[in-house]
C-alpha cells in the first residue's frame, strides 16, 4: 500500500506547486477537485487544502464538509483553506484594510509548533489575499504573524490541523520546502520511500496483475511519455504488447523513419502506419484552433482503430497519460479550470471496446523521465522535448496545407538542430539528466510556429512577400507554468539568418518572449 497525501484544490493557480512540492519529498501525493473527494483510507496520511481564488464570504464559494478530515487526519489549510476553516468553525473572515501580495515577513510565535521545526524565528513568506483572519476558529492558537496580518498561522489545539495564510508552495516563501516537509514528514509520519525505483517495481508488479495474460495496444507517439509507458508494460507483459505508431503527416522532419528505427533497437514490437492524406483531408479548410484538435484526434482514432483490429484478442488499450494531462482535463472552479481538450484523455476506449490502462497516470513530466532513465531508456529519447499531440497542426496557426507543413517542418529543424548544436553550461531541464552541454538539453521545450500573416521583406533587390515564423522555447518543471528562455543575442541571430536564406517562404523570424500564464506553451 502506497502512502499518499491528498490534496484538495479550489480552483488556485499554485496548487500543481504544492502537488510538485510534496513529490520533491519522495511522497505520493494526488490532488482532487474540493468536490470529488476520494476515500481517506489507511493509505492516506494527511490532507492539504489550497489556496482558491474565490473570499470565503462569496455566495458561489467552494463548500466542503470537513466532518471526516478535520481531527480525524492531519490537515494543512493553506490561504483560502486557513480562512474557509476560521469562517465555519467559530472564527471570522473579514475584508482586509491592508491587503497582501507578493513578499512579507513572518514571525514566528510558537517556536516549539512542529510545523516551525527548524526554521527561523523571522522568514520571508508569500501573501496573496485579499481577506484576511479577524478571529481564530475554536480552540484556536496564533503561531505566526506579520506586520499586517496578526493570524498569519494558527493550530487548533488537540488536533493535527495548522493553518497558514500564506503560500508555503510558492518559491518566494523561503522556507516554504521546509515547512511543507515538517507537515508531510514529520507531522504525518511519511517514510519519504517513494522513488524512480519504488514506482517502476510497484507499477510493474500492478500491471501484471492487472493484465494476466492478455493482449494491449498502445500507440506510440515517439515522445518521452509513451515510449516509458512502452518500456514499462514491456517489462510486465512481454511480446503480448502490441504497439501502432502512425505518421499523421504532421510529424517533424524525418521523424518517423528516425522513432521507428530506435523502438525495433528496444525491441518493441512496433507496427507503422502511413496516413499522411487522411489527417490532411480532415483539416482541410479548418482553421479554428480547438476544431483541429478534434478533427486530428478523430482521424487518430479511426486510423489506429483500423490498425488495431488487426491485432487478434486484443483486451487492454495503453496510453501515456501524465498527470498534468489529467488536472487540465479536469473541470475545477477558478484558474485551474479546463483549458483545452486532451488527446489521452477519453476516446479511443470507447470507440475500441477496450478497457484502458495508464501507467504514467499519476506522474509529472520530470517524473516520467526519471523513470525513463530508471528503466535504462537511451538519454536520447528521454531527454527529448514534449511534443503536443496534435503535432504541427497546432504550429500553424490557420488552416494546415502541405506547403506550409514543407515551411514549418524546415524551419524547425534548423531551429531544434542549432539549440542541439549551441554549447553551455547549464542544468538539464530535467534534473534527473544532470547537466546540460547544449542548448537543447537545458530547455524544458522549443519549437517553431508559421503565423497566418505575411509581411513585406527585401531579398537582393526583390520585394518579398513572404511568411513569419515565431520561435518559441521555455523553462518549466512539469509544463503547468513556465518561463521563456533568454537565448542568447548571437544564437537568435544565426538562427534568423539561416531559416531566412535557406526555408523558401520566410523573410520574418520573431521570438516568443510571453510566460505561462497568461500564455499557453503552444500558440493553438
Amino acid at each position: 500500500m502506497v502512502e499518499k497525501i491528498v490534496i484538495l484544490d479550489f480552483g488556485s493557480q499554485f496548487t500543481q506547486l504544492i502537488g510538485r512540492r510534496v513529490r520533491e519529498l519522495n511522497v505520493y501525493c494526488e490532488i482532487h477537485p474540493f468536490n470529488k473527494v476520494p476515500a481517506l483510507d489507511e493509505s492516506v496520511k494527511g490532507i492539504i487544502l489550497s489556496g482558491s481564488p474565490f473570499s470565503v464570504r462569496d455566495a458561489n464559494a467552494p463548500q466542503i464538509d470537513l466532518s471526516h478530515i478535520k481531527g480525524k487526519k492531519p490537515l494543512l489549510a493553506v490561504c483560502y483553506g486557513a480562512q474557509y476553516i476560521a469562517h465555519h468553525f467559530g472564527g471570522a473572515v473579514n475584508t482586509s484594510s491592508t491587503r497582501e501580495y507578493g513578499r512579507a515577513k513572518m514571525k514566528i510565535t510558537a517556536p516549539d509548533s512542529p510545523i516551525f521545526a527548524g526554521i527561523p524565528a523571522v522568514s520571508q513568506v508569500w501573501m496573496s489575499h485579499g481577506d484576511s483572519i479577524s478571529a481564530l476558529p475554536q480552540n484556536a492558537e496564533i503561531i505566526g504573524s506579520t506586520q499586517d496580518v496578526e493570524n498569519a498561522a494558527y493550530h487548533i489545539r488537540g488536533e493535527e490541523t495548522y493553518a497558514l495564510q500564506f503560500h508555503p508552495e510558492a518559491f518566494h516563501s523561503e522556507f516554504g520546502a521546509e515547512i511543507l516537509k515538517n507537515f508531510v514528514i514529520g507531522i504525518c509520519s511519511c517514510k519519504g520511500d517513494w522513488t524512480a525505483s519504488s514506482f517502476i517495481e510497484t507499477t510493474i508488479a500492478d500491471l501484471r496483475a492487472k493484465i494476466g495474460s492478455d493482449r494491449v495496444i498502445l500507440g506510440l507517439s515517439g515522445g518521452v511519455d509513451s515510449t516509458v509507458a512502452a518500456v514499462l508494460l514491456h517489462r510486465a507483459i512481454g511480446d503480448n504488447l502490441h504497439c501502432i505508431f502512425v505518421d499523421n503527416g504532421l510529424l517533424r522532419k524525418d521523424e518517423f523513419t528516425s522513432v521507428m528505427a530506435s523502438y525495433k533497437d528496444m525491441g518493441l514490437n512496433v507496427t507503422g502506419v502511413d496516413a499522411s492524406e487522411a489527417f490532411l483531408n480532415a483539416l482541410s479548410g479548418v482553421t479554428d484552433p480547438e476544431l483541429k484538435r478534434k478533427a486530428i484526434g478523430k482521424t487518430f482514432i479511426d486510423v489506429f482503430n483500423a490498425e488495431a483490429v488487426k491485432v487478434e484478442n486484443a483486451s487492454w488499450l495503453a496510453q501515456g497519460t501524465i498527470y498534468p494531462d489529467v488536472i487540465e482535463s479536469v473541470s475545477v472552479n477558478g484558474p485551474s479550470a479546463k483549458i483545452k481538450s486532451h488527446h489521452n484523455v477519453g476516446g479511443l476506449p470507447e470507440k475500441m471496446h477496450l478497457k484502458i490502462v495508464e501507467p504514467l497516470r499519476s506522474l509529472f513530466k520530470d517524473e516520467v523521465r526519471r523513470v525513463g532513465k530508471a528503466l535504462g531508456i537511451k538519454n536520447e529519447l528521454i531527454s527529448r522535448h514534449p511534443f503536443p499531440g496534435p503535432s504541427l497542426g497546432i504550429r500553424i496557426l490557420g488552416e494546415v496545407t502541405t506547403d506550409k507543413l514543407d515551411i514549418l517542418r524546415e524551419a524547425d529543424a534548423i531551429f531544434i538542430n542549432s539549440l542541439r548544436e549551441y554549447p553551455c553550461d547549464l542544468p538539464a531541464a530535467a534534473d534527473s539528466l544532470g547537466h546540460a552541454d547544449n542548448l537543447y538539453d537545458s530547455i524544458w521545450q522549443a519549437g517553431t510556429m508559421l503565423l497566418p500573416v505575411k509581411s513585406v521583406g527585401v531579398m537582393g533587390d526583390e520585394r518579398t512577400y513572404e511568411y513569419t515564423i515565431a520561435l518559441r522555447a521555455v523553462i518549466s518543471t512539469d509544463g503547468m507554468t513556465a518561463d521563456w528562455v533568454h537565448l542568447p543575442y548571437d544564437f537568435l541571430a544565426k538562427v534568423s539568418n539561416d531559416i531566412i536564406n535557406k526555408v523558401k517562404g520566410v523573410n520574418r523570424v520573431v521570438y516568443d518572449i510571453s510566460s505561462k500564464p497568461p500564455a499557453t506553451i503552444e500558440w493553438e
